[in-house]
């Protein structure tokens, strides 16, 4: 492949450039909770890419573990598509099945989800996120709801951009 070339499939896409500054690895330490569960702090790692493909999409994958023993806990992966409307759909894979639609500031940086579909056999009903840039880190919170209660705080972390 000539340098031209290499340079246009590298080239991120317009409507992937208001998120680009998402894009990279992210690692920190969240806690959780829910009425119905103890609570616990985990390890948490964030990635997201644009694939080569120049397609409007950024590529998600997410793992935590317990920081004590570094056991797996919990893992993602989706994709994001931003709109030119300041929307964003999201289809994250989990073991609960999740499609989430929201909405990103460019200026602000901040991106709202909220649960489209929860295509899943356990009691969750609904989730919330809301990622913000802080100081340079990502700051995230999520809400859930079940069939026995209604939208209550889960997870909140915050997560430093590895070099």
């Amino acid at each position: 492949m000539d340098k031209e070339k290499k340079e246009e499939s590298s080239a991120i896409h317009p409507a992937v450039a208001p998120l680009s500054y998402l894009l990279g690895t992210w690692k920190g330490e969240g806690e959780g909770g829910y009425p119905t569960i103890n609570s616990f702090r985990y390890g948490e790692e964030l990635h997201f890419s644009h694939p080569a493909s120049g397609k409007p999409v950024i590529a998600y994958s997410h793992k935590t573990w317990k920081l004590d023993s570094g056991q797996p806990m919990h893992s993602e992966s989706g994709y994001w598509r931003p709109k030119p409307d300041g929307s964003l759909e999201v289809v994250i894979a989990q073991s609960t099945g999740l499609a989430e639609k929201g909405t990103y500031s460019a200026e602000d940086n901040v991106i709202k989800l909220h649960s489209q579909v929860v295509a899943n056999a356990s009691k969750v009903r609904e989730i919330s996120r809301v990622y913000k840039i802080v100081n340079g880190d990502l700051h995230y919170v999520v809400q859930m709801a079940t069939n026995l209660t209604t939208l209550q705080p889960h997870l909140k972390a915050v997560l430093k951009k590895l070099p």
